[in-house]
């Protein structure tokens, strides 16, 4: 007996003139096929769902001087709009790497470059920790340029399932690569309140890091759990109730995003894969290579600072950065993310 035809199946209809559910953003999640939306939430200086604005771009391509027949590596993958800009300027001569650990999104990067005309003949897409920036060069050679972007991609962040973001309710997980490790709800859990208090300072210089550490073993104690961004959310904002009236939502909406991002730091432990990434990236580069690096908060910004200097100072680099570089008003009007970025570069001798 012949199988019955499948019925076709309407798409769930949403109330409004359109989604805010981020699963329901069809248009968004299909730039080709609806580049007018796509066209629209750019220009009123939002991110589509699903997709990532690169920041910096003219600035990394005038730094970086990419020529035809040079080897590069893009040690942060993401969306790969970084990556296809590089290999525009390759002219298909060379050969460009790519890095990224989220199991998630590298194999839609990958398709979507693939489709591009961009697959394996020009470019190597791996599954990697950046730290482990010495095991590409066994297989590449010495490097003529290299790009690190250390934020986290809109994909991601925009994504509720991943819980980057205390805006939407989703589970407390913040990992980049969500199949290792600890989530942060399950790391949150296994920490004392001076350890709380130790990561919130030093991950993201929170002012009020030992009121929401108190408050979060507190909620502990009395039995009750932290398993979504909502809830962790609900604790800081009734943590600085004590705060004025009149500057208790905006501090509450910082606390809320540094407090987020330390715990996302320590989960994937960046700055210790920053700090092994940097003392490894000398010996990757070629002599006369060149490397940028963008930045998104202080502590960051500190290891990259200070790592140029040292080898600056020791030979090991030619020049680097005299000061930081970020990206223009224009483009900080047309995406809001890019305004807390750094960037900054160095040459080897």
């Amino acid at each position: 007996m012949d199988n019955p035809e499948k019925k076709h199946k309407r798409r769930v209809r949403y109330k409004g003139t359109h989604p805010k559910s981020y699963k329901d953003k069809y248009k968004e999640h299909q730039p080709d096929k609806y580049k007018d939306t796509v066209a629209k939430v750019i220009s009123k200086g939002g991110t589509p769902a699903g997709m990532h604005i690169s920041i910096c771009v003219s600035e990394i391509l005038e730094f970086l001087q990419i020529k035809p027949g040079q080897i590069g590596l893009d040690v942060t993958l993401g969306y790969g709009g970084h990556s296809l800009e590089m290999l525009k300027c390759l002219k298909n001569e060379g050969h460009l790497y790519a890095l990224d650990i989220d199991p998630i999104e590298l194999p839609l990067t990958r398709e979507r470059l693939n489709k591009l005309g961009y697959g394996p003949e020009i470019l190597t897409i791996k599954q990697l920790n950046f730290a482990n920036v010495d095991k590409v060069v066994e297989e590449s050679g010495e490097l003529d340029f290299i790009l690190a972007d250390l934020g986290v991609s809109s994909m991601q962040i925009d994504n509720p399932e991943r819980g980057f973001s205390y805006k939407k309710d989703g589970p407390l997980d913040l990992r980049l690569n969500p199949k290792k490790g600890l989530s942060a709800a399950e790391r949150l859990r296994n920490m004392k309140k001076d350890e709380i208090i130790g990561m919130l300072i030093e991950n993201s210089d929170e002012p009020y890091a030992e009121e929401i550490a108190t408050a979060i073993i507190s909620y502990y104690r009395k039995g009750k759990k932290i398993n979504t961004t909502s809830q962790l959310q609900k604790i800081i904002e009734d943590t600085l109730e004590f705060l004025p009236e009149k500057i208790r939502k905006d501090s509450v909406k910082k606390s809320c995003q540094r407090s987020f991002q330390a715990l996302r730091i320590d989960v994937n432990s960046e700055f210790e894969v920053l700090y092994e990434f940097l003392e490894k990236l000398p010996s990757a580069l070629a002599s006369g290579g060149r490397v940028a690096i963008l930045s998104f908060h202080s502590g960051e910004d500190r290891l990259v600072k200070k790592s140029f200097k040292r080898f600056l100072k020791a030979g090991i680099y030619k020049e680097i950065a005299p000061e930081i570089i970020r990206p223009s008003k224009e483009e900080c009007y047309n995406n809001s993310r890019a305004k807390s970025t750094k960037m900054r570069w160095a040459i080897k001798a």
